[in-house]
């Protein structure tokens, strides 16, 4: 945010803790510490030892473990020096084809190999040394980066008070450091004292959880006065919890003077995170090196592999079987033969012959001859499989990285592929888990409406409103006046301006905005040259109240240590008047809270209690003389969840002196325990106090829907896609919601399971919870039951399935799940209202689980990492709530519309060209593996080769790669805009038609046709008559540089075919690898004899001057290209899929033409039944909607 002048800044105490204790003595707190040495609470760190300290507290004994504390030095790479060659090489041996080539290469050593080793060994440690080099230059990056960290420099104190410079790797735990501004924090630290004086600090921990917002830290009292001077003679013990992954979280106690005194995360400073706006701090080290938080949480995210990644493995498994099985029928054959025949073959002299050729041992001769079939047909393997396809997928991922089209210039930020295992799975998905604010919203509140004693204020229309109204036949006039305030958009002249002094209970409505003015954690700046107030909040809730109470006379405008200062507009004198609060206690929202309360005493002396959180937890609460207005104020929020609207209720309550001074006490003995049960102390000691409340009214803020939302949705249920909603929201707000994105619509039948019923309500009032339990799951059991009747019943129609948080823990129990995830299928919608992370990350695991289909999970939040975690693909939305999400996530994007052209245009493309290029490698490998066998089943399974030994090897690294990998990259079947217009064209992926076993076999029998075609014709065009003018016959080596070069050109030729989008690399690729075979023929050929054997001037002297080498060449290739051409031609014409429809269309000129297009539609495996389309062909024309979701 940028202001016009110079920032006055302030010193904020306890903005984001409770309050301070005094501390206690040491021994009062015994029975806390007793959980010091046990399970998870074992760490005890001495001060300031360095300076000697832990002998002078006769604590030497009790510490000695501080030797064994981790040093700071920290180490993020794979391997080192010493453990690079090995690990890696067993990283990459680890895949059994990589493994199998291993195993070969060590045979071709031996009088076994058809072949030289070298041939043999050159193209594996070429794929192999490629990856390694690979993984090489991306392990020397993050070493470097470690080197860079680990000699940073930070200042330690030695003694007396001085401070020296020292790298960071030679910090120890119980070192004093002072940190400066700007500067990272070199270990997890405990604030002691800062340049301010109430020893705050601002601290940016974007390296951490991506957030950019400051976060304010501030230390003990007792410490907070620690300077250069004073710390000579400090002296402290801290006992605390073991090191952890929780960013969030820290228990532990400090030990000063004969003090204990309780530390939280607001006295945590973690490494990696920086100090901004504070000239120094003083911090105390009590994590290093690897058990510091952020090193702690740097494990490896979930390691994901698509599907078709999984398939080609048992492809390769496919393939080893069949080249096992050609082996030994070979070397049964072989076997035989040599046993049988050694009369006929007299002139081979068998009985010379050694033990691979010795009729008299031929079983031996046979299962030696099995070992060089091995080594011979291992051709049917692409050895340069795996790397290539890595390469295209990272190819892929840049260019989804660097499409404009998702690309938000508002926040600057495009889509990011954080992996890219996971890009053909993009074009697969079927069923997509959505949150909803953030994701599906824009998580931009305003504040539009309220409720105050009982009387709705505020004419704002919200955008979920403007849609019920269009179902209704009744559009709200848009000529609405906004704000040009940001995050307030209330319009009521009854409350602004100052209107509210005149009017009803204005006493109520004071008390109103003056909560909104104190309770929160918002941070006031004010630009010292406007006067102008801005604020750092939270979350934007928590902004848009502030905001409200500034813009209706109750401006926020300070917060000191231990006080608020609010300027408020008197009713007696109609003026502005300047107002502080004394802030006694802060106790903070948590999602099983679902409220904040602060504790303040005003200017008469008055305490204060204000409260403000979720109506289903703050009526309960109530005082029986505060329910005054709480009929009115429960239908006024059930309108607001209807409008849309996120509701907060606001109450307050007096307090009593000795009421307060008992609750202090308790919640400093509950802040003082070390122990996994501090929360729960704590929260049980803020029960008590949060009750009997008065109520004053609720709030309503909109958060609206992101840009594109209906029309993403819309394109992604014309693909097939289903779409589910998991929000923490009300029932009503995420119904609204949906109605609003079009995944619900007029007329269509919702089943509701729910646990706000009756007899379920006066079950609850008996307080036996057990009882509850059993009757709450028979409902829900009940209700799904009935919802997969009403399923069953109207198949023709379309459903929606709405259930709240408490039906839903029921219906993931085990013996439950399974039947609701058949009526959640049944459904056209689904959406999850009140669910829990947890619950998120369950229902998505079960969908993933019981459909064995891919699930895509978007979600902004921290509450949604667990969801993303678990389904296939993860997409992290880039937005307001931090980068939690973005940084537990697969793909990042900035909106939700841009999953629209991330599926339906780079999904389709990378699936297609994924699949393509597999099916392709198959092909080549197949075709040529198959002439080795044919021609050895020539030979009688001789083990001769056909080709030459580097002919051999070049095949799949050289003459044929590159092309596969420019259609992993570059092939479009449809262009973008056709992605867009036929979105259906997505369910090829789905049904996954182009990576299919049939589709598969297909390739490979494409590939023993043309083996066949190429083998037969070569041998009997060349073999009978005269290869030359001088009457010469076709040789060995010719036979095999023929073949060869056919291979090498229908493979080519099988690639442009299969093309359906011709760029200049293509070409490139395609044709230069054919004239690379011609160009390594000639060179290879003029090398000596012992080096090119068989290759020495075969091109030049036979081959290159015989018209009937071309002549066979063009026949082949024509000949083995033929029944391919022929089944695309039949398949185009008669049997086309998706995209050869819309191919078609587009050459005929059709592709505006409707009647054609609808002709396209109808081969939908799936009804349109959510979305804007559905809702337009609904209300046109009910009959044809409802035929379409018969068929």
């Amino acid at each position: 945010m940028k202001n016009t002048g110079r920032k006055k800044k302030f010193s904020f105490g306890k903005i984001y803790s409770f309050k301070r204790g005094k501390g206690q003595s040491s021994s009062s707190s015994k029975d806390e510490q007793l959980q010091i040495g046990g399970p998870g609470f074992s760490r005890i760190v001495v001060c300031n030892k360095e300076a000697g300290g832990g002998e002078e507290n006769g604590e030497e004994e009790e510490v000695s473990s501080v030797e064994y504390f981790p040093t700071n030095y920290v180490r993020t790479t794979k391997y080192t020096g010493a453990t690079f060659l090995p690990k890696s090489l067993f990283e990459q041996f680890r895949r059994v084809a990589n493994f199998y080539f291993l195993v070969t290469g060590v045979l071709s050593f031996t009088a076994l190999a058809p072949y030289s080793a070298v041939s043999a060994i050159v193209p594996l440690v070429f794929v192999i040394g490629a990856t390694m080099v690979k993984e090489g230059i991306e392990d020397w990056r993050r070493k470097q980066q470690d080197i860079e960290v680990n000699n940073r420099k930070v200042k330690v104190h030695e003694g007396s008070g001085k401070f020296s410079q020292t790298e960071w790797k030679n910090l120890k735990v119980g070192n004093i450091v002072k940190v400066e501004k700007d500067e990272f924090f070199p270990a997890d630290l405990i604030l002691l004292s800062s340049s301010y004086e109430n020893a705050v600090c601002y601290v940016e921990t974007m390296n951490l959880d991506g957030e950019t917002n400051l976060k304010l830290k501030q230390a003990l009292e007792v410490t907070s006065s620690l300077n250069e001077e004073d710390l000579k003679d400090f002296r402290a013990t801290i006992k605390c919890e073991d090191p952890n992954a929780n960013l969030y979280s820290f228990v532990g106690t400090m030990e000063f003077e004969e003090q204990q005194h309780p530390l939280s995360p607001q006295q945590l400073l973690l490494r990696d995170s920086k100090l901004r706006n504070t000239d120094h701090i003083y911090g105390a080290v009590i994590f290093t090196g690897h058990d510091t938080k952020v090193i702690q949480n740097s494990t490896e995210p979930p390691s994901k592999r698509s599907k078709i990644e999984k398939k080609m493995d048992k492809i390769v498994y496919l393939l080893f079987g069949v080249l096992f099985l050609m082996a030994f029928v070979g070397s049964v054959y072989f076997g035989v033969v040599t046993k049988n025949d050694s009369d006929r073959s007299w002139y081979l002299k068998p009985d010379d012959a050694n033990v691979f050729f010795d009729p008299k041992r031929a079983t031996f001769a046979a299962m030696f001859h099995f070992l060089t079939a091995l080594l011979l047909y291992s051709y049917l393997i692409p050895i340069s499989l795996y790397v290539s396809i890595e390469i295209v997928k990272v190819l892929q991922s840049i260019f989804i990285n660097q499409d404009v089209n998702m690309y938000y210039e508002e926040t600057d930020k495009p889509a990011r592929t954080r992996t890219s295992n996971l890009n053909e799975e993009l074009g697969q998905v079927d069923t997509i888990l959505s949150d909803k604010t953030g994701t599906l919203t824009c998580n931009s509140m305003e504040f539009i409406k309220c409720s105050i004693a009982g009387i709705a204020y505020g004419y704002g229309v919200t955008e979920v409103e403007k849609t019920m109204a269009k179902r209704k036949g009744s559009p709200y006039n848009s000529s609405q006046i906004r704000s040009t305030v940001k995050g307030f958009n209330f319009d009521d002249e009854r409350i602004v301006n100052g209107n509210w002094v005149n009017g009803p209970r204005s006493d109520v409505v004071e008390k109103f905005f003056r909560l909104l003015a104190i309770c929160h954690t918002a941070i006031p700046d004010i630009d010292e040259n406007t006067g102008k107030v801005t604020y750092e909040a939270e979350s934007p809730d928590e902004a848009a109240f502030v905001i409200a109470a500034k813009e209706l006379g109750f401006e926020f405008f300070k917060r000191t240590q231990t006080s608020v200062h609010v300027n408020e507009l008197c009713p007696v004198i109609g003026e502005s008047v300047k107002r502080s609060y004394k802030l006694l206690n802060i106790i903070e929202f948590n999602s099983s809270r679902k409220r904040m309360s602060v504790i303040v005493r005003d200017e008469e002396g008055n305490l204060l209690l204000l409260c403000k959180g979720a109506d289903s937890v703050m009526f309960e609460r109530l005082a029986e003389n505060g329910r005054e207005y709480e009929t009115e104020t429960r239908e006024h929020v059930n309108e607001y969840a209807d409008a849309g609207l996120r509701t907060l209720v606001l109450a307050y309550r007096k307090l009593g002196e000795q009421e307060y001074n008992l609750f202090e006490e308790k919640f400093l003995e509950a802040k003082n325990s070390v122990s996994v049960d501090r929360g729960a102390l704590i929260d049980e000691v803020t029960e008590e106090i949060e009750k009997d409340l008065i109520l004053l009214g609720a709030t309503a803020v909109e958060d609206k829907l992101q840009q594109g939302v209906p029309e993403c949705i819309d394109k992604l249920a014309q693909a097939g896609i289903k779409i589910w909603v998991l929000t923490g929201d009300k029932m009503e707000t995420a119904i609204n919601i949906g109605y609003a994105c079009s995944l619900l619509r007029q007329g269509m039948k919702q089943i509701t399971i729910t646990l706000d019923k009756p007899e379920i309500t006066a079950l609850e009032k008996t307080g036996d919870n057990d009882v509850i339990a059993k009757a709450s799951k028979q409902s829900v059991v009940r209700q799904i039951i009935e919802g997969k009747t009403q399923v069953d019943d109207l198949n023709s129609e379309a459903l929606a399935l709405i259930i709240d948080g408490k039906s839903l823990a029921y219906a993931l129990d085990e013996d439950v799940k399974k039947l609701f995830l058949e009526l959640a299928i049944g459904c056209a919608s689904v959406i999850c209202c009140r669910s829990s992370p947890k619950q998120k990350a369950l229902v998505t695991r079960l969908v993933k689980e019981g459909t064995k289909k891919i699930t895509l999970a978007i979600g902004d939040g921290a509450n949604d990492v667990g969801m993303l975690q678990e389904a296939d693909i993860g997409i992290g939305i880039s937005g307001v709530e931090g980068m939690q999400a973005v940084m537990s996530s697969d793909i990042a994007i900035a909106q939700f519309r841009f999953l629209e052209r991330l599926l339906l245009v780079h999904g389709h493309w990378c699936y297609r060209r994924i699949s393509s290029m597999i099916c392709y490698f198959f092909y080549k490998n197949v075709t040529f593996g198959f002439t080795v066998f044919l021609y050895e089943a020539a030979a009688s399974f001789s083990g001769q080769p056909a080709y030459n030994d580097w002919f051999l090897s070049l095949y799949n690294v050289f003459f044929t790669s590159l092309p596969v990998i420019a259609m992993g990259v570059f092939d479009q079947d449809v262009s973008a805009t056709y992605c867009l217009k036929f979105p259906l064209l997505y369910q090829e992926g789905m049904q996954n038609v182009l990576f299919s076993w049939r589709r598969i076999i297909g390739w490979m029998l494409n590939g023993v046709c043309s083996a066949v075609i190429i083998f037969f014709l070569c041998v009997k065009t060349l073999s009978p008559q005269g290869f030359n003018k001088q009457g010469k016959i076709a040789e060995y080596q010719i036979l095999g540089a023929t073949m060869y070069t056919c291979v090498v050109w229908v493979v080519n030729c099988q690639m442009a075919l299969a093309i359906s989008y011709f760029t200049l690399i293509q070409h490139v690729f395609i044709w230069g690898g054919v004239a690379a075979w011609y160009l390594f023929l000639l060179a290879y050929g003029e090398m000596p004899p012992k080096i090119s054997t068989t290759g020495y001037r075969v091109f030049v002297e036979t081959l290159a001057p015989t018209p009937f080498f071309y002549l066979v060449t063009v026949f082949v290739v024509v000949s083995a290209l033929v029944p391919y051409f022929a089944y695309k031609a039949v398949q185009m014409r008669f049997f086309p899929m998706y995209h050869g429809m819309i191919q078609w269309i587009r050459y005929e000129g059709k592709i505006e033409d409707p009647g054609y297009c609808e002709i396209v539609r109808q081969r939908s495996i799936r009804p349109t039944t959510v979305g804007l389309t559905a809702r337009s062909l609904a209300r046109t024309s009910p009959l044809k909607d409802k035929n379409q979701r018969n068929r």
